[in-house]
């Protein structure tokens, strides 16, 4: 039953990294908007339990019992599940999905989502990456190219507070930059070799969402400068990155038109066979398990490219017996994901042992954008990989020593060598087979049925990594590294926490779920914006295109509202 308590201009399906975008624009233009997050609520600083906390204050110095990795076998190979962070992560056994293909979902389910998680590295996308499913032919072509996005990447940035380098790489534009984190000495000398020897290749400083000189919107915002702890899995407290937690969801509070409700598990979409639009949204209360219904005009769905493809399949009606939108029946198809299988290391033993690591760079260090088939398909697969690149000196205690030379040798570390590693970025291509879909027999806790996930590597995928070694031997020997090695784990998908697709745009309704727009084909009043909608997944980290594709998206519907259409 509809009453003034559950009527709203707009509901936002999820709080994190995109949800969050679409309910401070939403809001920002007046329209009462309810947020609905599935996981607790966490409010900036005061729910940050462990950011100020000292190694020895943890009971177990920073370490997991085997009993909790044992415990959760798949969010525990994630690199930031620790003790200072654990409370933010989803445990195995709390949500469970099937697995038909092995797949790592690695989840945070809160107010925040996993933008209190996230890696921050920042890179625009170019038209090689939007013109690339059509030149390739391995996807539908996108219905935009980098023009439509550029205004909107601007628009982000500027809020957000990115820092980095205005490098002159067409791979990854530039934007609007704070001064960004320099690189060490070993990583400046790998980027002049590559100059030396290639023209084709870069290193440059990552490009990330940490504030290096903070503008006065960021000040307004509440905001300081990135201190460098990089302790940033725990909640920053200085807002130094940028999180929904810090930035976008308080600043849509402070409008007064935005409505919080975590603890809503949305089990589908409610679709009006009169009106041929969505209504509303059904949740299930995440603690009474009490059933609630909301209504609005608009709703943007955001809650994470799996959930997302999940609510959607789960969304069924007399119109759409197989999936809210799902004329094409493309639905929950086409997923893809980045491919962080592979790395390769060396030492380097030089004139540079003059110099030690001073301080910690939030960035990470060095970036290394996709270089291969970039202007002409020069291999045997199709597309490439960016590249993470970092140096760093480790240090070494001499314990050969008995008593008081034991104790000065513990007491005093001495420098070891350098070491560098790099880490591929791979874009895998969209298959059909590569898909997500309800399991017929199972449900969760709140009466959801389970997830079933079948997406894995292919062939394609294993000759870029072999690739991938290839060229970075060869680039480590030009710089005179020694004792390189390296190492492919074929980590299952999911650990790169950069799942994309199963609701994609596209400009034909046969083959694709959502226009241009974002907004589906065949329910115009729901929009689309978080990883689900991607064609494909490129080799940047996809987090800012999210936030510029929610905001552009947010911007035409207040336009259409406007005109009527919704």
């Amino acid at each position: 039953m509809k009453d003034k308590d559950n009527v709203f201009d707009a509901i936002v399906i999820g709080s994190g990294i995109s949800g969050g975008w679409a309910v401070k624009e939403l809001a920002e233009a007046g329209l009462k908007t309810l947020v609905l997050e599935r996981g607790r609520d966490v409010k900036h600083v005061k729910d940050y339990p462990t950011t100020n906390k000292y190694p020895f204050e943890f009971e177990h110095r920073l370490e997991l019992p085997l009993t909790l990795r044992a415990e959760n076998p798949i969010v525990s190979k994630c690199y930031a599940f620790n003790e200072d962070s654990a409370h933010f992560f989803v445990k195995d056994k709390e949500h469970p999905y099937k697995q038909q293909k092995p797949f790592d979902w690695i989840r945070g389910y809160q107010v925040g989502g996993k933008s209190l998680l996230w890696a921050r590295q920042t890179q625009r996308w170019s038209d090689f990456d939007f013109e690339g499913p059509s030149r390739d032919g391995f996807a539908v072509d996108w219905p935009i190219r980098y023009k439509d996005l550029a205004p909107w990447y601007d628009h982000v940035e500027k809020f957000v507070g990115i820092s980095g380098n205005r490098d002159g790489i067409a791979a990854i534009p530039d934007g609007i930059f704070q001064p960004a984190f320099p690189l060490n000495a070993v990583e400046e000398y790998f980027k002049k070799v590559l100059q030396e020897k290639y023209t084709d290749r870069h290193v440059v400083s990552a490009r990330c969402a940490h504030l290096s000189k903070p503008e006065p919107i960021h000040i307004a915002q509440g905001r300081v400068k990135c201190q460098h702890r990089t302790l940033c899995q725990r909640g920053c407290p200085f807002g130094g990155y940028f999180s929904s937690n810090a930035v976008t969801l308080p600043w849509a509070e402070k409008t007064g038109k935005m409505t919080l409700r975590p603890f809503s598990v949305v089990e589908s979409i409610i679709y009006d066979e009169q009106t041929q639009r969505a209504k509303g949204v059904r949740i299930v209360d995440a603690i009474t398990k009490e059933s609630f219904e909301y209504y609005a005009k608009i709703i943007f769905v955001n809650a994470g490219a799996i959930n997302t493809n999940l609510i959607l399949l789960n969304s069924k009606s007399k119109r759409f017996p197989n999936g809210l939108g799902n004329d094409s029946g493309v639905l929950g198809q086409y997923v893809a994901f980045h491919n962080y299988s592979t790395r390769v290391y060396a030492d380097y033993d030089g004139e540079l042992n003059a110099y030690k690591i001073d301080g910690r760079n939030p960035a990470g260090g060095g970036y290394m954008p996709r270089f291969r088939n970039l202007h002409r398909q020069e291999t045997n697969f199709l597309r490439g990989y960016a590249t993470g690149f970092g140096a760093s000196r480790s240090t070494y205690q001499d314990t050969s020593s008995t008593g008081r030379d034991l104790r000065d040798n513990l007491l005093n570390p001495k420098l070891g060598h350098w070491w560098v590693g790099a880490q591929m970025m791979g874009e895998t291509i969209p298959k059909s087979e590569n898909r997500v879909y309800l399991d017929g027999n199972d449900k969760d806790a709140w009466g959801v049925p389970l997830l079933n996930i079948a997406i894995g590597y292919d062939d394609n995928d294993d000759k870029m990594s072999r690739d991938f070694v290839e060229q970075f031997t060869e680039m480590y020997e030009k710089a005179g590294f020694i004792n390189i090695h390296s190492s492919t784990d074929k980590q299952a998908p999911g650990l790169d926490i950069h799942e994309m697709g199963g609701v994609r745009m596209g400009r034909d309704p046969k083959s694709s779920l959502l226009n241009e727009w974002n907004q589906m084909h065949a329910c115009k009043n729901v929009f689309i914006t978080d990883g689900a909608c991607m064609i494909s997944t490129s080799t940047q980290n996809p987090s800012l295109t999210f936030m510029a594709m929610t905001a552009r998206a947010v911007d035409y519907a207040l336009g259409e509202m406007k005109k009527g259409n919704l």
